[in-house]
Order: C-alpha cells, then sequence, then structure tokens
C-alpha cells in the first residue's frame, strides 16, 4: 500500500502543475508516440521548462530501448569470452544505434530549451546531467556507422556519423573535459571523410560539404579529403559560367592552399577544358615563375604545347618533368609519344636514329613502370620507336609488336 502510494504521489508530483499537452506526451508508452504528440503540441506548449521536460523524456524513452539492447550485446559478450556462445541472444542492433541518435538529438533539444529563461525571466536548467549520461552513447554511433555501412544502409550511416559528427560543436557536451573530446580525434577525421562520401553520394551537398571540411582539419586525412573537397566543388557543373565560378573558387581555395598541385591541375584543366588557351597557359607559367621546378606546372605545360603540334617546346618541358619525377609512367610516355613525332619529321636518318633512342628510353622506362599499362598506354608508340630506329625485321621490334 505504502508503495502504490509513493508511486502515485511521484506520478502526481511529475504531473503538477503541467498543461494537457505536456500530461499527454509523459503518458505516452513508445518514443514515436511521444515523438508525435511532441511536434504536433511543441508551440503550444505554455513554457520553456514544459518543452525541455518533453524532450527530455524521449531522452529516457530512447535510453530505456538503447539500454536494453546494449545489456543484451554486453552479456553476449561475457559469453563469448567465457565460451558460452551457445547463450547468446539476438538484439535489436539498428534500434540499439536509432535509439542512440535519437536520444542524442532529442538531449540537444532538451538542452536547449532548458537553458533559455523560464516563467520568471530566469535560467535554471534542470537536466545537466545529460551530457555525461549522453557522451559514451554519442561515441556508440562510429559503431553505427560501421554496421549500417556494411549493411549498406545508406540513410542509416548518414544519421549515425552525422550525429556524432554534429555533437563535436553541439553545447550540450561543451562541459565535457577536453582531453576526453581529444581523445576523439584519432577517428573523428576518418569518420567525417567517410560520411562526406555517403553524402555526396545521396546528392546531400550540403553535409558532404560539412563533413568534408570537418575531414579537412586531420593532418592524416588532409590529402583524401583536399581531393574531395574538389569533387564537390566542381560537381554539376553544366554551362560555361559554371566552370568559370569553378575556376573562381579554385583561385580562391589557391590563396589559401598556394603550394597545392591539385589545386593547380585543376585550374589549368578548367580553362583548358574551355577552350581559353591563354588564361590555362597563364596559370602554369605563374607557377612556373614562383618554383621553376614545379613538377605538375611542367608536365601539363609540356602536353599543352602537344596539344599545339609544337613537339620542341612538349620536349623542353616534358624532359624536366621526367628529370624531377622519372617514376611517372604517364609523363614518361608522353615524352617517349613526342619524341617519335620530332624522329618521324627529321630529314637526316642520324638525327632521327638518335631521337628514336631517346624515344625508346623513356617509352621502356614507361613499361618497366606500368608493365600492365594501367597509367599509360606505352605500347604502340613503343612499337612505333623501335620500327623507326631498327625496322620492321629486327628481333627488338618484333618483340616491341608483341606489346603493342
Amino acid at each position: 500500500m505504502m508503495l502504490a502510494v509513493a508511486l502515485l504521489f511521484g506520478v502526481t508530483a511529475a504531473f503538477a502543475g503541467a498543461s494537457d499537452q505536456l500530461k499527454a506526451i509523459l503518458k505516452a508508452d513508445s518514443y514515436q508516440d511521444a515523438k508525435s504528440l511532441l511536434e504536433q503540441n511543441l508551440n503550444s506548449l505554455p513554457s520553456n521548462d514544459e518543452k525541455a521536460k518533453a524532450y527530455n523524456y524521449l531522452v529516457e524513452l530512447s535510453m530505456k530501448k538503447y539500454n536494453k539492447e546494449s545489456a543484451v550485446v554486453t552479456q553476449n559478450q561475457m559469453n563469448d569470452q567465457m565460451k558460452m556462445s551457445k547463450n547468446n541472444q539476438s538484439y535489436d542492433t539498428l534500434g540499439m544505434y536509432n535509439a542512440a541518435a535519437n536520444a542524442l538529438k532529442a538531449a540537444e533539444e532538451c538542452y536547449k530549451y532548458d537553458n533559455m529563461p523560464n516563467a520568471k525571466g530566469k535560467v535554471s536548467p534542470k537536466f545537466a546531467s545529460l551530457s555525461t549520461t549522453l557522451w559514451p552513447i554519442h561515441i556508440d554511433l562510429v559503431n553505427g556507422g560501421q554496421y549500417a555501412a556494411q549493411h549498406n544502409n545508406t540513410d542509416a550511416v548518414l544519421m549515425y556519423w552525422g550525429a556524432f559528427l554534429d555533437s563535436d560543436s553541439s553545447p550540450l557536451f561543451a562541459s565535457i573535459d577536453e582531453a576526453k573530446k581529444k581523445s576523439e580525434d584519432q577517428y573523428r577525421g576518418q569518420v567525417a571523410r567517410f560520411a562526406a562520401v555517403y553524402a555526396y553520394q545521396a546528392k546531400d551537398m550540403d553535409a558532404a560539404n560539412k563533413y568534408c571540411d570537418i575531414a579537412l582539419k586531420d593532418t592524416a586525412e588532409f590529402k583524401n579529403a583536399f581531393n574531395l573537397k574538389l569533387v564537390l566543388m566542381g560537381d554539376g557543373l553544366k554551362n560555361k559560367e559554371d566552370s568559370l565560378g569553378y575556376a573562381s573558387k579554385l583561385k580562391e581555395l589557391q590563396t589559401k592552399y598556394p603550394d597545392n598541385d591539385v589545386i593547380l591541375d585543376k585550374l589549368y584543366n578548367v580553362y583548358a577544358s574551355l577552350g581559353e588557351k591563354v588564361q590555362a597557359k597563364q596559370v602554369l607559367t605563374d607557377a612556373l615563375a614562383k618554383d621553376p621546378n614545379n613538377f605538375v606546372a611542367l608536365a601539363d605545360l609540356g602536353m599543352a604545347y602537344i596539344s599545339e603540334n609544337d613537339a620542341d617546346n612538349a620536349i623542353k618541358y616534358l624532359r624536366k618533368a621526367c628529370d624531377l619525377k622519372p617514376d611517372n609512367a604517364v609523363v614518361q610516355t608522353y615524352l617517349g609519344t613526342v619524341l617519335n613525332v620530332k624522329a618521324s619529321n627529321a630529314v637526316a636518318k642520324q638525327t632521327r636514329d638518335v631521337i628514336f633512342e631517346e624515344a625508346i628510353k623513356h617509352l621502356d622506362k614507361a613499361k618497366e613502370l606500368d608493365p600492365n599499362k594501367n597509367q599509360a598506354n606505352w605500347g604502340y608508340n613503343r612499337y612505333q620507336a623501335y620500327y623507326g630506329r631498327y625496322g620492321a625485321n629486327d628481333p627488338k621490334t618484333q618483340s616491341a609488336e608483341a606489346d603493342k
């Protein structure tokens, strides 16, 4: 009897002075019902206190589900350690991670209203403990994202990893010790990059850019994240105006990262694809004026001269590029190819032979570096060089013919 009275008193206290809308929300048995009622009645709840209480109730319902499934996971892990896996029970994996994400989202809303002035105009938070309760839960969403990715559930990936990443800047966790936050740095950048890729594939460009920017802060992820950022910036180009706008963005980015050769290459190719040859070349010559040994600028300029049928200048710049990076199969192939052209146009046989020999040297190197032609198709040009130098019947030519 006393227990029943105590329970009744607790319920009565919970509802004391509550509006009918809040009472209805707090009576809901399921998270979904409570959430629907809250969404329907949010604007009619009379105070920030009641809104905070309503969202806290969503947290409680979510945590009830999460704790139920998590307890099974923990017990199964203990069974595995004790070689008692036969006692393992099934559990609702997605339900557990959904509950974690729902709890986090509701907690952030609870925190927002809990830190707004009450009816007396004072800020008197009642749910400050949510931050410590949900900190380990939000980290578990990293595992949730991995699970969803393994099951090709893009929506769930974005929900779990998005909730984890967004929580970094959430006021809810402002009081968490900085050392604890720092411990997440080891995987935050990688999670952000993967989340950006999933968001891009889902055509959610705002989320893709947001998560990519987070990944850019991680030194280990910077290169991949930066390349992705350039892809995002160039997505959806439909006309010349769009492409010129993309070029402007690249120039802005270049001021921030002046030594980044990926930007240089992208900027050159944007202008080249638009037929803006003067501007395209200017991008490269400006880079070489700053650094005469800029490999990307030398290689791109050499290829630009190939497109203009200027073999001498093409050879000049490609030779310099090869000297800087002799292990680049693509540049070795282009240099060998343009040397073939120059040799074919030479009048004197002695001159032709010398140039063909140089072409063979570079095309042999291309074969050595890229025997399966994954990067450059050196085969036919190499055969041409051997044919021009030694003739059709020479064994070396016939061997090269087999690779063409």
